[in-house]
């Protein structure tokens, strides 16, 4: 397989790993474009011994370890158009590359140490340590707009075992805009496309005009959503998912609203 059917077979996903990453769609692209830069340049720069998936990852890795936005400097940060209230300087950035890795991505943790360079005794530590920072997120009240039951039990149950509040599972657009308006959440995990035909992307859409809300979708097609053709979900989860998936995404989101200095209202996708 060619160097560039290597790249376009595993970019989807990076992207999704980038953006929940950085927790932004813009910067996370601007991270793997630099790779993609990187890669041009020196194709011997793609280290296959763990396989092509693991070499990219690794590869970006390298890319967003040595740019001084992760080292509290900001002269690089013009070059990769990180917006300013974005920046990670609070982060404990290898710690969430671990568990990342192992939640979202499914690395086992041989690939993780060979992404992220540590070994596997290292690299339980620093899951460890992304467990312990997140488990002091701040719980809050979750909506999920699901229209399968047994999926949406599972959210549920998931939700509250990490000590949020569920307000409300949304079926439809119309109940989704309906229990927001009765208390609004302070996380959405949503379905894109619901059973009767409406959109879960177009419920938050229309609930993030009038408030902002960290969301991540649910999605058994992500590679619809992951071409680069025009804005995506910034926190994208796929069907059929793990618990802990779930949890490292859902609490990335959650990490990012509460560090982010921009207050004001978006629109999660076109």
């Amino acid at each position: 397989m060619s160097r560039s059917q290597i790249v376009a077979e595993h970019l989807p996903l990076l992207r999704r790993y980038a953006r929940a990453l950085t927790g932004n769609q813009a910067s996370g692209d601007a991270y793997v474009g630099a790779m993609l830069e990187a890669l041009l340049q020196d194709g011997s720069l793609l280290d296959q011994t763990h396989g092509p998936r693991a070499g990219l990852f690794r590869l970006f890795t390298q890319i967003w370890n040595s740019v001084s936005v992760n080292n509290n400097d900001n002269d690089d940060v013009a070059t990769l158009s990180l917006p300013p209230e974005r920046r990670l300087s609070n982060i404990t950035p290898l710690p969430r590359q671990a568990f990342l890795l192992l939640s979202l991505e499914g690395f086992s943790e041989e690939e993780v140490g060979y992404i992220l360079g540590t070994d596997i005794a290292e690299t339980r530590k620093l899951t460890d340590a992304a467990g312990r920072e997140m488990a002091a997120e701040i719980a809050t009240d979750v909506l999920i707009i699901e229209d399968e039951t047994f999926i949406a039990m599972d959210l549920e149950s998931l939700v509250k075992n990490l000590g949020h509040n569920v307000i409300g599972v949304a079926r439809t657009h119309s109940d989704a805009v309906a229990l927001a308006k009765n208390k609004k959440p302070g996380l959405i995990l949503a379905d894109i496309q619901l059973a009767d035909g409406s959109s879960g992307l177009d419920a938050v859409n229309e609930l993030l005009r009038t408030f902002e809300v960290p969301v991540v979708f649910i999605t058994a097609y992500p590679e619809r959503f992951l071409t680069g053709e025009r804005p995506e979900p910034a926190f994208l989860i796929s069907k059929p998912f793990q618990p802990a998936m779930v949890s490292a995404v859902a609490s990335q989101a959650l990490f990012f609203q509460r560090n982010s200095r921009n207050r004001t209202p978006r629109a999660a996708s076109a």
